[in-house]
């Protein structure tokens, strides 16, 4: 039975006509070329080339084996088309959800290096709350969740993604805008524009105030980022957002300000339990962490939490 090797050389024998443009066309030497071929021909019990002038021609006897070869070899190249197409990502959609934090940002940086690596994939990109994330994975709507939390559910497995904290924002020219830090107890001491206390960076925001024992006003509350950031930059107030959201010179015309106390908070990637990712979403979730990991600078490890 003939090798897949001798095959490759015999094929390139027929192609070229000659032992040296075999030789070159599969990058090796003349010498290796000409032992293999007469050792399978001596295997195979057949003349499989003659000589006519200086070229090699396939014998008579050897036509029917070419077919066979070059039939091999249209099947080798259909299955390489075939992976091609795989490794672009052709016909193939990954499906994706994110909250509004991250989604702003970090998402679309992690996609336009995914979309390099799979030129022909398609996405189905998604703003979702937290609340709707059990529905969007269960009834198989999507493949993941961009997380800014994580809760308990048994259908629902969470990756960690990265570690970021929040910061502080005030409109250029405000009178905090000379300062890169801030306290708890300045921020308390200007109306804030704030985001609900039960969302997962609104509870961060009121146990802050809770320790410092300060009281404060929030005048105007919205649900997301992009809401607040337009109040801020109008001079309605001054905030508390995650640093994902401002990343990147996303916030023209706002100062970021560093706070003082501790404000750490984790994501998460939320997937269907016991359902594997596509190489896609592998992909994007590799991409996204590195996005995240590179605006906080905090090593992030790829285990799976569960509720036991």
């Amino acid at each position: 039975m003939m090798t897949l090797r001798q095959i490759e050389v015999v094929r390139a024998i027929m192609i070229t006509g000659t032992i040296a443009g075999a030789a070159a066309l599969l990058h090796v030497s003349a010498p290796g070329i000409s032992r293999l071929m007469k050792y399978t021909e001596r295997m195979l019990g057949l003349r499989l080339f003659e000589r006519r002038h200086g070229r090699y021609v396939p014998t008579p006897d050897a036509e029917d084996i070419f077919e066979q070869i070059n039939g091999v070899y249209k099947k080798v190249d259909d299955l390489h088309f075939a992976l091609r197409r795989i490794e672009r990502g052709d016909g193939l959609e990954l499906r994706l959800a994110s909250v509004p934090s991250i989604s702003n940002v970090m998402v679309p940086r992690a996609v336009v290096r995914l979309r390099q690596r799979h030129d022909g994939l398609r996405l189905d990109i998604n703003i979702l709350k937290i609340e709707e994330a059990v529905e969007y994975l269960l009834l198989g709507k999507g493949e993941l969740v961009v997380m800014s939390t994580r809760f308990d559910h048994p259908g629902i497995d969470f990756l960690p993604l990265a570690a970021g904290k929040l910061v502080c924002i005030v409109p250029e020219g405000h009178e905090l805008g000379r300062q890169s830090r801030i306290t708890t107890r300045e921020i308390a001491a200007h109306p804030l524009i704030g985001i609900d206390p039960n969302d997962p960076y609104g509870r961060i925001m009121t146990e802050l105030f809770r320790q410092a024992g300060v009281t404060y006003d929030i005048p105007i509350r919205a649900r997301f980022g992009t809401t607040v950031l337009a109040l801020v930059r109008a001079g309605l107030g001054i905030a508390v957002i995650d640093e994902f959201t401002v990343a990147h010179g996303s916030a023209p015309g706002i100062k970021i300000l560093d706070i003082d106390e501790p404000t750490d908070f984790q994501t998460y990637i939320a997937i269907k339990a016991g359902k594997p990712l596509s190489r896609f979403a592998e992909t994007f979730i590799a991409l996204l962490r590195q996005e995240m990991a590179a605006v906080t600078r905090l090593p992030n490890g790829p285990q799976r939490y569960r509720k036991k």
